[in-house]
């Protein structure tokens, strides 16, 4: 069944869908720095994953590389069936599955806000500009700024101008939705906006790896909690595993320094 983001809703349990990301072996260092560390994941087709970690312990680095915006030195990437390397080809054939929203808007100032959706699906999916402008105004209407789209990013708000960078990546179509730490340059009171389109993009049956400090939205959402420090996944587990039952004291002493 198709949702409301053109998504098809699986009705089968996490555990028996196939695997959408493998990661294997995944070690990536700058310089002398080693910032991943054999980390090992496999994500189900619809899963919604949230990554907590303090600061520097390799969480956006890794869902960076991901889709090769980080290099990685050993390990294997594979994402739908399609294994990750340095061929620009490959490259480009990933980044059409895997949308990005980062935690700058990274939306183009001079162009409208319909053109800053559209210009990826018509020059690198080779859409007709009628179709790209039809579902450009269907993705504003579902993340609630149907009015912003002849307006440009510097006359809406923070909140709304990350709502575009979450339409723009969905215009592509991808099968997975990256978010690197999506609400942490926004106002407290833009925070809900955004979250809300993620909670709703999350139950349309997305496949989603969320980098973040919110902690609600890891409770009420996520699937499963993935704690990275120091390069390595140190926990996995349910929310309320997690939350209420961590087993690492790395994993205490994180949570008792956030809840």
């Amino acid at each position: 069944m198709e949702s409301v983001f053109g998504v098809e809703k699986l009705n089968t349990p996490v555990e028996k869908r196939k695997d959408i990301i493998s990661v294997s072996g995944l070690n990536k260092w700058f310089g002398d720095l080693h910032v991943l560390k054999d980390v090992d994941l496999t994500v189900k087709q619809g899963e919604v994953i949230v990554i907590l970690g303090p600061s520097g312990s390799g969480k956006s680095t890794f869902i960076r590389t991901l889709n090769a915006l980080e290099e990685f030195q050993e390990g294997d990437i594979n994402i739908d069936g399609i294994n990750l390397t340095n061929d620009l080809k490959n490259i480009e054939e990933i980044r059409k599955e895997t949308g990005m929203v980062f935690q700058s808007f990274n939306l183009f100032p001079h162009m409208t806000i319909l053109k800053n959706i559209t210009l990826a699906p018509i020059w690198v999916r080779r859409w007709k500009k009628k179709k790209a402008e039809q579902i450009a105004k269907d993705l504003l209407e579902r993340v609630g700024i149907p009015e912003q789209a002849d307006k440009f990013p510097g006359q809406l708000s923070g909140g709304q101008q990350q709502r575009v960078a979450i339409a723009r990546a969905l215009a592509m179509q991808p099968k997975i939705m990256l978010f690197d730490e999506p609400t942490s340059a926004l106002d407290p009171e833009m925070v809900k906006e955004v979250l809300d389109v993620m909670k709703t993009l999350a139950d349309s049956g997305m496949t989603m790896l969320v980098v973040t400090h919110e902690m609600g939205f890891a409770r009420q959402v996520a699937d499963r909690i993935i704690l990275f420090d120091y390069g390595e996944i140190v926990e996995q587990g349910t929310p309320e595993q997690l939350f209420d039952h961590p087993q690492h004291d790395r994993t205490k002493l994180f949570l008792s320094q956030i809840l």
